[in-house]
């Protein structure tokens, strides 16, 4: 069982005996014999005591069972398209959605960060180029170069919307194919 590893190795790491632990935990050592053996499984107040000793949480502790289901991340996946309503919101909902199951399913770890990491990136030039646009608004000279940048710069907004629009549904697919996702140009926040 994991949670019996996950508590040995962690108590080990302290440098805790089973006496130690036992002790500062208010635990029988009989009870944590039985816990590292395999015997029982640490539940409710057991379980949030050793985890205080331990300087760890009691889900970190839990044998959560990795379960494929790639339609989940699917769905995280395509949740990056509330983009289009609002930019952030292309970070924040699928952030939530990832959170929310982070650690229980098989790969969805990696393709939530890989998500989130390409939706910051993505929001961070977004937003020069909406600078790049608007202070060429303000400042820009009047004469026909200002109609340039400002084209330029609604293009590129426009660009980046497309674009994230397409790293959304091409990744999409890989995740159908079990392939490894793609996101690019990606900046490692997590």
């Amino acid at each position: 069982m994991k949670t019996t590893v996950n508590i040995k190795e962690l108590r080990n790491r302290k440098g805790f005996s089973q006496d130690e632990l036992a002790e500062k935990s208010g635990l029988s050592l009989r009870t944590i014999q039985r816990i590292e053996n395999g015997e029982t499984e640490p539940l409710g107040d057991s379980l949030k005591k050793i985890a205080s000793v331990l300087d760890t949480t009691p889900e970190e502790l839990i044998d959560w069972d990795m379960e494929e289901n790639l339609n989940f991340i699917k769905r995280m996946n395509l949740s990056a398209l509330f983009f289009l309503l609002f930019p952030l919101l292309g970070i924040i909902v699928p952030y939530m959605i990832w959170h929310s199951k982070k650690g229980r399913i098989a790969k969805l770890d990696e393709a939530g960060a890989a998500l989130i990491n390409f939706q910051i990136t993505w929001n961070i030039l977004l937003f020069f180029g909406l600078i790049f646009t608007f202070t060429s608004l303000v400042f820009g000279a009047p004469d026909p170069s200002l109609a340039i940048l400002i084209t330029a710069g609604a293009l590129f907004c426009l660009g980046a919307y497309a674009y994230n629009l397409l790293m959304i549904i091409i990744n999409t697919s890989l995740i159908q194919k079990g392939k490894t996702l793609k996101y690019m140009p990606s900046i490692k926040f997590l």
